[in-house]
């Protein structure tokens, strides 16, 4: 079967696709920018990727007709643009309106649980897309699953955050509403279940594990997977804005993903009952086995996506390759350069960089620079990266995303996305003559941008020596 596949980046997407290869079939997978799809990572010649972005009518020509069914995974919650709905809105009608001009026959969208009169503006923004897709001309099969679980996730991720690194919480009341968290590997296993089965047409499922557990009860539970001893009290005075921003600090989230996860979490999601499980012969795992499945994958490095994977701002929302090219007019920058002798374990060692490996020289200082970050908005150093080994285009890395990473020609190059007066990138090169270059490049914004530069310079020129004499150290 010929499938489609939307939201092929995101975390979602990234964990399906394997299975859909697995079951034979052929997947085109959609992607705004296809810098960001390391198609060799899946080793298959069943894979087709075309550049759609669904809020650019003319671009969806390139959707081709002999399709036979469509997962539409496209989301807005780590957005920051206020009018969110209006996009996921768009977005919706235009699939909509492509996709019922081909030979589809099933449409499959995951939205979240909404059996609540009060819903979040993301809840109420998923419920709409719904009943867009489901007035087109196919079949649509709906899964609305809560939280999900699993290496990468975000709701995992946070979880391990609060757990892990606060012995004693004073947390916001709504830990003490219900929610039903589902395991990411039923999730998938539901969402490759319902795929072309007829008794799966026209339904809407809500999908969730066998546990019923307050968010108290989830960190509760993850430090005993854990084994660690941890005490929570709640407070009623804490509002959605400072529960946002205790979120923020305190976790790898943005504060737009922070705020519209505070406006979610008020909200119960229990699921109601529906036969789904049944009918595809799924067993679910309970939240504790979760955890325990998600600590599995990061130990044995199998994390195939994460959350963090989706772009903090709109800086690069037109695609990496925009700024791929390292500007020179008009930049300042910090160029150093050793011999080495083993160049392959100089190249492993770069492709080790950031996250629990930290930056080689003056760790303190770049977890002061995150912090400041922080202070100002940014995304700061938590959210480390997915692989202790590997790096792909596209991908978070502390404060960085990854624009290049070319091992064939030794070339790691880094865009940040901290708050600045101005773009920064950082490259790692060796050249044929075994020469490791150290490049950090910083184009100013006006002149705050030269003083930021200039104010920093001695803190870059001890960060930078050490960092290159520590990489090229074998």
């Amino acid at each position: 079967m010929r499938i489609l596949l939307t939201g092929a980046t995101g975390y979602i997407a990234k964990q399906l696709l394997p299975v859909l290869l697995h079951e034979g079939h052929e997947v085109i997978c959609c992607v705004r920018d296809t810098k960001r799809f390391d198609i060799s990572r899946y080793g298959s010649d069943r894979i087709q990727i075309i550049e759609v972005d669904f809020l650019n009518k003319k671009s969806l020509a390139a959707i081709p007709n002999n399709i036979d069914a469509a997962y539409y995974l496209i989301h807005s919650m780590s957005s920051s643009a206020d009018n969110f709905e209006k996009a996921e809105e768009t977005s919706a009608v235009h699939f909509r309106e492509i996709i019922q001009q081909t030979a589809v026959r099933q449409v499959i969208y995951l939205s979240g649980v909404v059996n609540e009169e009060k819903l979040s503006r993301h809840l109420i923004s998923r419920k709409h897309v719904e009943s867009i897709l489901g007035s087109g001309s196919y079949s649509l099969t709906t899964l609305r699953a809560g939280i999900i679980i699993g290496s990468g996730s975000a709701s995992f991720e946070i979880i391990r955050d609060l757990v892990e690194k606060l012995p004693v919480m004073i947390a916001p009341r709504w830990l003490n509403t219900r929610s039903q968290p589902i395991a990411i590997r039923n999730v998938i296993e539901l969402l490759s279940g319902v795929l072309l089965n007829e008794k799966t047409f026209n339904q809407s499922y809500d999908i969730g594990g066998p546990d019923i557990l307050t968010y108290k009860e989830m960190l509760l539970s993850f430090a005993k997977v854990r084994g660690l001893r941890r005490y929570i009290g709640t407070v009623p005075v804490m509002t959605p804005k400072l529960s946002s921003y205790w979120l923020y600090f305190i976790t790898s989230t943005s504060y737009p993903l922070a705020q519209n996860l505070v406006n979610s979490m008020k909200v119960e999601v229990i699921c109601r009952e529906n036969n789904l499980v049944e009918l595809l012969g799924i067993t679910l795992l309970n939240y504790e086995a979760a955890i325990r499945d998600a600590f599995r994958k990061m130990d044995i490095n199998q994390v195939l996506s994460s959350w963090k994977d989706a772009l903090s701002s709109n800086t690069l929302v037109d695609g990496i390759s925009k700024y791929a090219e390292v500007p020179v007019y008009g930049c300042l920058s910090d160029h150093r350069k050793l011999q080495i002798t083993n160049g392959d374990e100089v190249l492993n060692k770069i492709w080790s960089i950031g996250g629990t490996n930290g930056w080689y020289y003056g760790n303190w200082l770049w977890g002061i620079r995150g912090f400041i970050d922080k202070l100002f908005g940014g995304v700061g150093l938590r959210r480390g990266r997915k692989s202790r080994t590997e790096i792909v285009p596209g991908d978070a890395l502390d404060f960085w995303r990854v624009l290049i990473a070319d091992k064939a020609a030794k070339r790691l190059l880094l865009f940040a996305e901290m708050k600045l007066p101005g773009e920064a990138w950082l490259e790692f090169k060796i050249d044929d003559n075994n020469m490791l270059h150290q490049t950090a490049t910083f184009r100013p914004l006006g002149l705050w941008g030269r003083l930021y530069w200039y104010c920093v310079l001695p803190f870059h020129g001890l960060i930078f020596r050490g960092m290159i004499k520590n990489i090229a150290d074998i």
